[in-house]
Order: structure tokens, then sequence, then C-alpha cells
């Protein structure tokens, strides 16, 4: 494949290849393969994943997605809650995610049926619903409207995409897949659409960074 490179923007970061052995998901016409977890700006703008998935622990906030907007050039999948942040803010938050220009929203496992019902009813993209142990109903979940389920369920992510696939073959996923290309893989053929990544932080990225200059090296 022919690839145009920049002197300066050529470093960055790199999904894993593995990522992208995946299916995809196919989204308004546009197929992603893999998610960059993450909500720093610089991270997000240097990555070459096909979208962002933009969840945090802190409650949900609009300015925080259009800052995450304005940086990617690529789809995101924004939090709206669901944890911390119930009720009719959801829906509120969900419906200005859209208006901004979000891809999906996400709301956490915690989340009632009746507000995945009542978020899918007032707005046109994708309501994502995060799925965290086996004993989630995921069947009542897809029954409310959860048009994509991200499972993220730490080291038993395979073993719980697995049992959802078998039970629902044709329910789109992202998932976690964890720190490598074997992990990756084994979430991928336990049935994973799309995978989720998580990058090293701006921190750790400086690391090798600022040793070659301590060393009065060129950038690395």
């Amino acid at each position: 494949m022919n690839e145009i490179k920049g002197y300066l923007r050529d470093f960055r970061l790199d999904v894993p290849a593995a990522v992208y052995e995946c299916e995809g998901i196919k989204i308004f016409g546009r197929r992603i393969k893999s998610i960059v977890f993450s909500t720093d700006v610089s991270i997000i703008r240097a990555c070459n994943a096909d979208a962002v998935i933009a969840v945090y622990p802190f409650t949900p906030q609009p300015v925080i997605t259009q800052a995450v907007m304005l940086a990617a050039d690529c789809p995101v999948f924004v939090g709206v809650g669901g944890g911390l942040t119930g009720g009719d803010r959801i829906i509120n938050l969900a419906r200005h995610a859209e208006y901004q220009g979000a891809t999906g929203v996400v709301v956490n496992a915690p989340v009632s049926d009746e507000i995945i019902r009542a978020a899918v009813k007032e707005i046109d993209i994708p309501v994502v619903v995060t799925v965290v142990k086996e004993s989630d109903d995921v069947g009542a979940r897809i029954k409310a409207g959860a048009q994509i389920l991200n499972v993220s369920a730490a080291e038993k992510t395979p073993e719980l995409v697995k049992k959802i696939r078998q039970e629902f073959p044709y329910v789109p996923i992202m998932a976690t897949g964890g720190p490598t290309d074997e992990t990756i893989r084994a979430t991928i053929a336990a049935g994973a659409d799309a995978v989720t990544w998580t990058p090293p932080s701006n921190g750790e990225v400086f690391k090798s960074i600022m040793e070659a200059y301590r060393k009065g090296e060129p950038h690395p």
C-alpha cells in the first residue's frame, strides 16, 4: 500500500496491527475496527485509530465532549453516564452529544433498561451499552434497544464476548483487547467485531523522549 509520510507527523501512536484482523462495525457507512480509549486530546490527535471512545470516571460534561471532538479527526463515541450520572441527565447529555456531532453515546453498566429505551427513542445515533460481567442481562439490554455492546471485563473479556456471541450471533460487539497481540487476537476470536485499545499515557510517551534529551541525543 502506498503511504504518505511527513517528518513531524510520522511520530505517532499506532494501534497494534492485530486489531485490524477483526471484521469491524459499519456505522453510517464507515467501517470501524480500532477504537482508542482516551480523553487526552494530544494522544487522540497523534493516534491512527479508526475511532475514539471518550469515557471517563467523572460526571460527563459537554465541554469535555466538545474538546475531544475538536481534536479528533475520526468518529467519537461519547460517555453520557449510567453510574453516578442517571435519569433525565443521561438523556439530555445524549441529545447534546448528538448535536455536537458524536457518532454514538456510551452508557455504563449500572444504567437501567428504561433509560436505554428512552435514549434510543430520543437520539438518532447508536446507544452503546457497557457489559462488565457474566450476570448482566444482555438480552434485556438488546430488547431495550442497545445497538452496540461494549464489553469490558478485564482479563475475562474474551470469555464474556464468546458467551454473548453464542447467545446473540448478530449483535455488534466492541471489546477491550488487552495489552498484547495475543490478548487482542483472543478477543477477536471470541467474537468481537471491533477492539478498544488503551494507549500509553502522555507521561509514558514522554519518558523515552526526555531520557534521550538528557543524554544529548535526538528525538527517538
